[in-house]
């Protein structure tokens, strides 16, 4: 089961509502629905995710955790190790190979582990973007020539 099918089941469980009854609401089939909770379909798209929000009317932080929940939910996983060290390919292997037995608190002790591992910053520009220049009305005096950036000109960045 996927960690959407789960909450999706819960959501339903939790307002009495059949499977059928939500899969017509959602205008797909009873089966796609049941095939979607255990995990044996692809993550639901944005639009499906939508629906949901919309008929148990989850808005705000619900709404956005079901819509996370969505994305961590493709059941079958594959992972590029193209370019990562050594160290990174072997992880991704062994976790692949032992994910299965597991026990739920080394499960959560990752997924705690992996929540606090802050993602590093991303790249600063070098240098500020150019702003376009604004049309001049006709009649207007012409603007002087822009100077080119020192370094452009094989030059140094004055200090």
């Amino acid at each position: 089961m996927t960690p959407f099918g789960a909450r999706l089941r819960a959501l339903r469980a939790a307002r009495g509502m059949t499977l059928r009854r939500l899969a017509a609401e959602l205008q797909v089939s009873a089966a796609y629905l049941s095939a979607l909770e255990h995990g044996h379909r692809g993550a639901p798209g944005p639009g499906l995710v939508h629906q949901v929000n919309e008929i148990f009317g989850l808005i705000w932080d619900d709404a956005e955790e079901l819509a996370r929940l969505a994305r961590l939910s493709h059941p079958r996983v594959t992972v590029n190790t193209a370019g990562l060290t050594p160290e990174q390919t072997a992880l991704a292997n062994r976790l692949a190979q032992t994910l299965r037995r597991l026990p739920p608190e080394t499960v959560a002790a990752l997924h705690a582990l992996l929540d606090a591992t802050e993602p590093p910053p991303k790249p600063r520009l070098r240098r500020p973007a150019r702003v376009p220049e604004m049309p001049r009305p006709p009649g207007s005096p012409a603007a002087p020539p822009a100077r080119p950036h020192p370094e452009a000109a094989g030059g140094r960045a004055p200090r």
